[in-house]
């Protein structure tokens, strides 16, 4: 992984450099994707894919450069000048984030299915083997002898879902506002090390052995347990929010660099039969019903999910929960 962050980095600069919509050499069309951090492994296999096929069907040559980090410093990325063409965000907030400067056309989340959301997820926990201090549920993570590792919601998309996965057992469980954030409280003061994105936060439970639980996304668990299959658990939570995370065209790049048709053939390719199969195999939940259906003994699908929605969609969520001053604010700073 320390050798993945080493490329991301690279990669990352890359982007700001990444202008031309081809190769003076051969006329290979590059596109930028600017993505969050748990991302990488699928977008490898798709970006595969999705070259032959586009290859296949026009002619024409392609290739993908990817970025990964935070979702929320990616966001900012895009914002302050990095040269993106797409970008496939934890969070519609991010992606809101770079409409609001005008580098994304408004209307963005009605341009592709299902709100320009391809795959979801949700938040589970990830243990040692055995599982030595026997979590089960949110209310183990509040004891006084369990460090939690889960990155920090002001960089990190996985980490606000984190936030609300958390505050949606808390409202299930307990039944006035400041029963909600004592229990929200007490979970964070538990953090031992809060990271700036999903894929730091991996590093430090699983390479650097600190915590005794880790928050993840439910992806970024199955990468965990197929690297280190005798070494970690998942472990299901009964509670957690259906996370979607969002995809869209950087519409003012992508003209400027004369990649608009490539950027939505590539974000529509995404619910291909073939891309949803390579997404469920990543881990992701396909968003197309009969494919998802096809990896329900891989994921729980009896779940219980808030969305979003429950917290009054982004905007409402932010304000209340992550801007400066809000309750991650109060019960962290405190």
């Amino acid at each position: 992984m320390k050798k993945r962050a080493i490329i991301a980095v690279f990669l990352f600069v890359l982007c700001f450099l990444t202008g031309c919509a081809k190769d003076s050499k051969d006329g290979t069309i590059t596109i930028t994707n600017v993505s969050y951090d748990p991302t990488r492994e699928f977008y490898e296999q798709y970006n595969n894919i999705f070259e032959t096929y586009y290859e296949e069907k026009y002619g024409e040559k392609v290739r993908i450069v990817q970025s990964h980090g935070g979702s929320g410093s990616q966001a900012r990325s895009v914002v302050e000048g990095c040269n993106a063409d797409v970008v496939t965000l934890a969070l519609e907030h991010d992606i809101d984030l770079i409409e609001h400067t005008g580098l994304i056309e408004d209307g963005w989340i009605d341009e592709f299915p299902q709100n320009s959301a391809p795959y979801t997820s949700t938040i589970v926990f990830l243990v040692r083997k055995g599982n030595p201090k026997n979590i089960k549920d949110w209310d183990d993570l509040i004891k006084k002898d369990i460090n939690v590792i889960t990155p920090d919601p002001k960089s990190s998309g996985g980490a606000c879902w984190n936030f609300l996965a958390a505050l949606s057992y808390a409202k299930t469980n307990y039944g006035s506002e400041k029963e909600q954030k004592a229990f929200m409280k007490q979970l964070y003061e538990n953090v031992l090390v809060m990271d700036s994105g999903a894929r730091g936060s991996t590093t430090t439970f699983v390479e650097n052995g600190q915590g005794e639980v880790l928050l993840a996304w439910e992806n970024e668990a199955f990468t965990t347990l197929d690297s280190y299959p005798d070494e970690y658990e998942m472990i299901t939570p009964s509670v957690s929010i259906l996370a979607q995370p969002s995809v869209a065209i950087v519409d003012d790049n992508a003209k400027s660099n004369h990649t608009e048709d490539v950027c939505k053939e590539y974000l529509d390719y995404l619910y291909s039969d073939e891309a949803q199969k390579l997404i469920g195999e990543n881990g992701y939940r396909p968003v197309k019903e009969e494919i998802l259906q096809e990896f329900s003994s891989k994921f729980d699908l009896q779940m219980k999910l808030f969305t979003i929605e429950d917290y009054g969609g982004w905007d409402e969520a932010y304000k209340t929960f992550f801007d400066d001053g809000a309750m991650f604010d109060e019960i962290y700073g405190d």
